[in-house]
């Protein structure tokens, strides 16, 4: 068979080229560390849906970042409230001083008044990109406003969830309403509170429920009603839902606990007057700014001949609403934190599987580095042959024989 000259040509060169672009492959598989997807179709493929798979995961890890920074610092701004309440609650116990004079009582309501300022901003926190947090699911919308009896809540009770896994959420977000809004007022199941024109010195407490059952089940709004003749002290219990006494006439002894229907008791200490009497009415929700606004009007109010059982009335029902508020801050912050050690778990799974797409990416499109230089060695080897060749071929020719 006959062959061209110019066959030899176009072969060695071909032949050249084909080294040199398969020497260029493998310099640029040694220089990425990475196999050109034409080494491995297969390989590549899988690869293509791991690095999907990792994508994905990386998109989770960003979202379980941002829920770790939102929930820490939902985390900071309630341990702030928390040590704010404990301050008023010191505050309390302090005016309860019966040697303060009416100015003394004064200056502690202006302390208060300024831990009221505080607490105001607190609720008023953003994450600093502008979202509240406080304000529900209205991010943008300033959640509190002072008002004169305490505070106008703007935002709602809705949720702002951040995605941290393929089918986990979690809320990021709080409520104002549900940190300081919604707050059980006295013993949580209801307010024993002193009236404003008793003249003893009695003084209530807060009062126990021990049987739920029968109390929730009875009228849950009652009256002590004190008559003092001849020196002897008697109380009435009145139901206000029926209007009937359903205790008559019955004496007291300071300190006794006093039945009130088939499942709760008050204890009344001090000596009432004569026409004295007690509430005992169902709780319902108040705010801590509520509380706060009250305190601040008993203390300011001046105390008269008649001695400080309303102030002290009134302190130890400001007591009782601060304990309530304080333990529903306790409990958003454990509500909080339980979903901080979600996320902190998400972020473990993730970034354990992060590193398993990391590794099987690698074992998929990872250069074998003995491999390919061993493949270099050998394909340099073969183009200087190929070249060696081509330059012998190329000087025959049939001149060169003839004489």
């Amino acid at each position: 068979m006959r062959i061209s000259t110019s066959t030899l040509y176009t072969n060695g060169v071909y032949g050249i080229q084909q080294q040199q672009s398969a020497i260029s492959q493998t310099q640029q598989d040694l220089s990425s560390g990475v196999k050109s997807p034409s080494e491995d179709p297969v390989a590549a493929g899988q690869a293509l849906v791991v690095s999907q798979a990792n994508s994905i995961n990386k998109q989770y890890i960003a979202g379980q970042n941002a829920a770790t920074s939102r929930l820490s610092l939902n985390e900071s701004v309630l341990q702030g409230v928390t040590t704010l309440i404990q301050n008023l609650q010191a505050q309390v116990v302090n005016a309860g001083n019966a040697a303060l004079s009416n100015s003394d009582r004064a200056s502690i309501a202006t302390q208060i008044d300024g831990l009221k300022q505080q607490l105001v901003t607190l609720a008023n926190t953003t994450d600093g990109t502008g979202v509240y947090l406080f304000s529900g699911g209205m991010g943008g919308t300033q959640p509190f406003q002072l008002t004169s009896t305490g505070a106008q809540y703007s935002g709602d009770q809705s949720k702002q969830l951040a995605q941290i896994g393929p089918s986990q959420q979690v809320q990021v977000s709080l409520s104002g309403a549900d940190v300081f809004q919604n707050i059980q007022t006295g013993n949580g199941f209801f307010v024993a509170q002193a009236a404003s024109t008793n003249n003893g010195t009695a003084a209530i407490d807060a009062g126990i429920v021990s049987n739920q059952t029968n109390w929730q089940a009875g009228s849950k709004d009652y009256t002590i009603k004190f008559s003092v003749a001849s020196g002897t002290t008697t109380y009435n219990i009145v139901d206000n839902t029926t209007g009937q006494t359903v205790v008559a006439s019955h004496p007291y002894t300071s300190g006794d606990a006093i039945q009130i229907g088939t499942g709760a008791s008050v204890s009344i200490n001090g000596t009432p007057a004569d026409g004295d009497s007690f509430t005992i009415t169902p709780s319902s929700n108040q705010s801590i700014f509520a509380t706060i606004s009250s305190l601040i009007t008993a203390l300011n109010a001046p105390v008269g001949s008649s001695g400080n059982t309303a102030l002290t009335n009134s302190l130890k029902l400001a007591g009782q609403n601060l304990s309530s508020a304080l333990n529903n801050i306790l409990t958003v912050r454990a509500a909080n934190g339980a979903r901080l050690n979600e996320v902190t778990a998400a972020q473990s799974t993730s970034t354990n599987l992060g590193i398993q797409y990391q590794t099987t990416l690698s074992q998929l499109q990872g250069v074998d580095y003995t491999q390919a230089i061993s493949n270099l060695n050998q394909e340099t080897l073969a183009l200087q042959a190929a070249q060696k060749s081509f330059a012998q071929i190329s000087n025959l020719s049939l001149f060169s024989y003839i004489q």
